[in-house]
């Protein structure tokens, strides 16, 4: 593994930091909206990807044929890193979920429809996998489609059912949707179909996270979708949706941001009095900040681990060879980043004393109140993307070769 980057990388690290610079704006970016809350979600932030659209960042790895500048994913992971550390927006489910399935799996049917969109940032999804008995564990899936066919003679599926913890849904215009089209195949009975979110037959209903974020339940009632809007192979989702999970696993959690709050931390210790003296010099507080920096360190690291695994992938990918997706180093990462960062969070409560109970943007509060939202958010990121427990599976059984019922 390489931990530097080149001379190109850096230059390209240098002009994303001096466009956001341009662009600093409260309505774009907020460093206390995090991970799973950097969404694109107000006219402001869509204007904003927009703009990086034109300048040709929203397709950096993707294939030139499809519009992309065939570049290695370290320069993606650069530009997520910089948006995220700042509180801006990802570039997240379109460019990576979306976008580099239907580059490898897709009809050119939904290519030539979706990629110039996501291309110039026109278009927004929801993804729906969870559902209230199938949350991370995506296989359990129910949501039912038949086979039907329209009284004007269209061929397609018939669905109906309930997604639950749909971030975006009400504000995304096309949901990127795993139903069951196979009762009794668990795992080759999935299939990924894009339906349009305002239409007849489907209805969003807020749910309100403890990090002060909406989610959704959305309920789809007799929505008809046409055989073209399938993704892949009929019965083949869980496969797409299983490589797809290792990029949104990676790409939801970036390090930038846990950097950010351990920096703030470190400031408020490093200026603050307790009782007269120094809380710098309090051996306790000593040893807890030099566990974290250790810990931030790791996290760091592993993130750079997978980058470079992927990249590996992705030259395996475009010189047709066979390739294993990097499952084992993304569920490595988002476990050991998401449990830190709940560290993180836990440590600036303690450390910030009673103040820190304070509710963010309490200018006296201690770091304004960072403490307490972060600590509400940690909550949510040990869960999104597949909750810790699936992770320790993931690694238990691929990574180390256990049984499934160890």
């Amino acid at each position: 593994m390489d931990f530097e980057f080149s001379d190109e990388q850096l230059a390209f690290k240098a002009e994303v930091e001096a466009f956001i610079a341009e662009h600093d704006d409260i309505e774009i970016f907020d460093v206390t909206r995090e991970n799973m809350a950097q969404i694109v979600d107000t006219p402001a932030r869509r204007a904003f990807m927009k703009e990086l659209g034109h300048k040709g960042w929203l397709g950096l790895t993707w294939p030139e044929q499809y519009g992309g500048s065939d570049s290695e994913g370290v320069y993606e992971y650069i530009l997520n890193e910089a948006l995220a550390g700042k509180g801006g927006p990802q570039i997240g489910k379109g460019v990576g979920i979306i976008g580099k399935t239907l580059i490898a799996h897709g009809s050119d049917f939904l290519k030539e429809k979706f990629l110039p969109m996501i291309l110039e940032n026109d278009v927004e999804f929801a993804v729906g996998y969870s559902e209230p008995n199938a949350g991370s564990d995506a296989a359990s899936m129910r949501l039912k489609a038949e086979r039907h066919t329209t009284d004007d003679g269209r061929t397609g599926w018939l669905l109906n059912g309930q997604k639950t913890w749909t971030t975006s849904a009400h504000f995304a215009e096309w949901y990127w949707l795993g139903t069951r089209t196979d009762p009794d195949n668990k795992h080759m009975g999935i299939t990924l179909m894009l339906v349009p979110l305002d239409q007849d037959g489907i209805e969003i209903n807020g749910i309100w996270t403890m990090g002060d974020e909406r989610t959704n339940e959305v309920f789809i009632d007799d929505v008809f979708v046409p055989d073209e809007y399938v993704v892949g192979e009929v019965n083949h989702g869980f496969r797409y949706i299983s490589q797809a999970l290792d990029l949104e696993r990676f790409t939801m959690f970036t390090y930038s941001p846990i950097r950010q709050r351990l920096d703030l931390l470190t400031d408020y210790v490093r200026d603050t009095e307790r009782d007269g003296e120094p809380l710098k010099d309090d051996p306790v507080v000593r040893s807890e900040m030099a566990n974290l920096h250790t810990e931030a360190e790791v996290a760091r690291v592993m993130g750079l681990k997978f980058v470079t695994e992927a990249v590996k992938v992705e030259k395996a990918a475009k010189a047709g060879k066979e390739f294993q997706p990097p499952t084992v180093v993304a569920s490595e990462y988002k476990l050991f980043a998401t449990e830190y960062s709940q560290r993180l969070a836990n440590a600036s409560m303690d450390i910030g004393a009673p103040g820190s109970q304070t509710r963010v943007r309490t200018e006296d509060a201690p770091m304004a109140g960072r403490a307490e939202s972060t600590y509400r958010y940690t909550v949510i990121d040990t869960i999104g993307g597949g909750a810790s427990e699936i992770q320790r599976n993931i690694i238990a059984r691929r990574g180390l070769g256990l049984p499934k019922n160890f």
